[in-house]
């Protein structure tokens, strides 16, 4: 059987980290005289379960980069960081931000669709993949969490959860400018200044600006600016008001602007052959004609595509210490609004691929108020519970042209109002048996309720005419109310390690599809029996998770180490599923259940000091992600089939190393990943594309004179230059990674 082949070498190395637990006790020497503390590997202090504490202390599978990590290496987005951390992915498509995580990810990006791992910005949890995009401004760390965190967080976590957690407004007056220059046009500048108004005030800004040449080169026959590139501006004004020493709230409003063309994609042929026949082998070719769009479509003449995108947001966050509690409020409101013009890639039969104009008109609304209590002190109980509050608006129009060869009009469009409201209750408590264990208990409960309302509209022209154009009803609703839990177990195996496990559960909302069920009426419009379709196709199940997982975080050699260790098992309920098909004449994005699924993996992850002026960085995953009962069709059974973007092994090395040359500080500094190969499935054609099995490096050469404010840095990302797709959709629509990029980038701090 295929789990037995795979399990020797899994026991093998689950021994391997038993031996590495029963030794790493006489491994923690205290530090000699001549060790300087200066030399040990940083603590970060993280949030990751709503308080403060150390991450070698926090009981959760997490990485955690800082700032200062982002700017080394370059990492201005979530897409850009995702080679950095073990066992995910953070592709950039061009509906937004896929998160992938341990194996678990989503498909659906539209306004119905939900994330399996949520995105949060300063606690705020962010809805719409689009909204994810936005760049990193003036970040303190980014903590990326592993596994279901439905307790404290809510819905939509099953796979995990990114935070991306800005400077705050400090007591010193400190301000700082960056400028960027690099290959494809790449110019940045950013800057920040933070000042104390007085004793109470103190405020902080922001600001960004970056333009980049386009990664893809046109070969269609026309003049337009192909795609993959960015013209973007980002801002935020942050001001903290201190009451007084227990009260503190800190205001936050971000802006973001992007334009530039969304045409992000290339068909899939530029990388496989065999597709036509239902199965994609991968071919050889060279970056450049990996990244040429050479699609010329018999049907239309492909127009330039362009996005217009801005993002607003207002976050007020609350602390307050009452003594023996602390309560927190944070409260906020954000604002996203699209307008896209694509030319599509669509194969709507094995040898035969339109092309398509897709215009597209969004504007999401979201509201949030979280009031949250927490115990302070060291006694035997500590308890933290609150009230949870999310709304959303999504008023959406697509529009689409090119599809006559498949019997539709000259115009089909479906404009669509959607609304999501969730409730919730929570609260989670920590038991200090002894001084070295400590057991938690958590639950949650969810209320969901979900509507869409519209219509899918076959038109003429650009403009409905009721006399000539037809409309079929898209409505539908649903409520659904969950109780996700968490228990979990810490002990210190040595002062300075930490051995923990827990069991929890999570899910994510279910929701619906395009149409309508026989019967139902709404905006002048009936839903006749021939264009209805059934409960089962409209609706979709919850997806639903639980997770066993064990773990263990140490510091060694007197904090010059460090060695983290975790193993989880996952067994999914209701996977959701998303891809395009025909629906009553007209291509739409259906999502469906998968019966069973489960991952199950090894992470290792540590750091290394070496001598006084070298950092060792390492990680190893093992990962085994499949299906355990799936039909994608009704027929093919694809049991036993991996899950998307889960390589069954990846490994990460860094290196950095600090001289002294020149009257300064010159720290160089190298990064490989090597991952396996995994697969892209797109269940609705019964296709999976092989990703080969690669290495990707980065280096980083970074100059600071001593006594200096100012430092000079130099970047190469992706030296091999080599790209291969990060998303394929339905119709074959293939957005690459990007090739090999090189920057030098100035920094003055004053």
């Amino acid at each position: 059987m295929k789990a037995s082949q795979v399990r020797p070498a899994k026991k093998l190395l689950v021994a391997a980290i038993s031996g590495i637990v029963c030794s790493i006790a006489q491994a923690q020497v205290a530090p000699s005289a001549a060790q300087s503390n200066s030399n040990e590997v940083p603590e970060v202090v993280v949030t990751a379960q709503r308080t403060a504490s150390l991450a070698s202390r926090t009981p959760v599978a997490m990485s955690v980069v800082t700032g200062e990590q982002l700017r080394d290496i370059g990492a201005d987005s979530a897409a850009t960081l995702g080679p950095r951390l073990p066992n995910v992915h953070f592709d950039q498509a061009f509906s937004g931000l896929r998160v992938t995580i341990r194996g678990i990810s989503n498909n659906d990006t539209t306004d119905k669709g939900d994330p399996s791992a949520a995105f949060m910005q300063d606690g705020v949890y962010i809805s719409r993949p689009a909204g994810q995009s936005a760049n990193f401004l003036d970040v303190d760390r980014v903590e990326v969490l592993r596994g279901p965190q439905g307790t404290l967080y809510g819905r939509n976590t099953t796979a995990g959860l990114v935070n991306v957690i800005s400077n705050a407004p400090t007591d010193r007056l400190e301000g700082a400018v960056g400028a960027e220059l690099g290959t494809y046009s790449n110019r940045k500048v950013d800057g920040m200044i933070n000042v104390p108004v007085n004793d109470m005030l103190s405020l902080r800004a922001a600001v960004s600006a970056r333009k980049q040449d386009p990664f893809l080169k046109n070969n269609q026959g026309t003049t337009h600016r192909p795609g993959m590139d960015r013209d973007e501006r980002d801002a935020r004004l942050s001001a903290r008001l201190k009451f007084n020493q227990d009260a503190t709230l800190v205001l936050r409003y971000d802006h973001s602007d992007t334009e530039g063309n969304n045409d992000r994609f290339v068909p899939d042929t530029n990388f496989y052959t065999g597709v036509a026949q239902g199965a994609p082998v991968w071919r050889p070719g060279s970056t450049d004609e990996r990244l040429t769009n050479s699609f010329r479509p018999f049907n239309m003449t492909p127009v330039q595509g362009w996005n217009d995108r801005r993002i607003r947001g207002l976050t007020s966050d609350l602390t307050w210490n009452l003594g023996p509690a602390t309560v927190y409020y944070i409260a906020s409101h954000r604002e996203l609004d699209q307008e896209i013009r694509q030319n599509y890639y669509y194969r709507v039969a094995p040898t035969l691929a339109l092309g398509v104009i897709n215009n597209y008109d969004g504007h999401n609304k979201q509201d949030s108020h979280e009031l949250r209590i927490a115990t302070n002190g060291t006694g035997p109980i500590s308890a933290q519970g609150g009230l949870y509050y999310f709304s959303e608006e999504s008023d959406t129009s697509y529009f689409f042209q090119g599809l006559q060869p498949v019997g539709l009009p000259p115009v089909y469009s479906f404009p669509l109002l959607t609304r999501a409201q969730s409730k919730a209750i929570f609260g989670q408590l920590t038991w200090r048996v002894r001084d070295d264990l400590r057991l938690t208990a958590g639950a949650r409960r969810t209320e969901d309720d979900k509507s869409r309302l519209g219509s899918t509209n076959f038109q003429q022209g650009p403009v409905f005419n009721p006399a000539t154009d037809r409309a079929q009803l898209n409505t539908a609703s649903l409520e659904h109310g969950e109780t996700t839990w968490r228990l979990g177990a810490e002990f210190d195996l040595a002062p300075a390690t930490l051995l923990y496990g827990s069991v929890a559960t999570g899910y994510k909302a279910g929701g619906f599809n395009d149409g309508c069920l026989a019967g139902s009426s709404a905006i002048g419009l009936t839903c006749p029996a021939a264009t209805a379709v059934t409960e089962s196709a409209l609706y979709y199940q919850p997806e639903q998770l639980r997770a066993y997982e064990a773990g263990l975080k140490s510091r060694l050699l007197g904090g010059r180490a460090t060695f983290n260790a975790v193993a989880f098992y996952y067994d999914y309920t209701n996977l959701q599923l998303s891809g395009n098909a025909i629906v009553s004449g007209a291509p739409r994005i259906l999502t469906r259940n998968a019966g069973q699924a489960r991952s199950r993996g090894i992470e290792l992850d540590g750091e290394v000091r070496v001598g006084s002026n070298g950092r060792l960085s390492y990680s190893a995953t093992l990962l085994d992600a499949e299906y355990v009962q799936y039909s994608p069709n009704g027929s093919v059974s694809w049991a036993g089939r991996p899950l998307d973007r889960a390589p069954k092994h990846v490994y990460m090395l860094g290196y950095d190393h600090r001289f002294a040359v020149f009257g300064g500080q010159l720290n160089a500094g190298v990064f490989a990943r090597r991952s396996s190969e995994y697969v892209i499935a797109v269940p609705s054609q019964l296709l999976e594309y092989r990703i080969p099995h690669y290495t990707s490096t980065d280096a980083t050469l970074r100059y600071q004179p001593d006594g200096a404010s100012w430092s000079l840095l130099a970047r190469v990302r992706n030296i091999e230059d080599k790209v291969r797709p990060s998303i394929i959709d339905s119709f074959g629509m293939t957005t690459p990674t990007a090739p090999r990029t090189a920057d030098l980038r100035l920094d003055v701090r004053f």
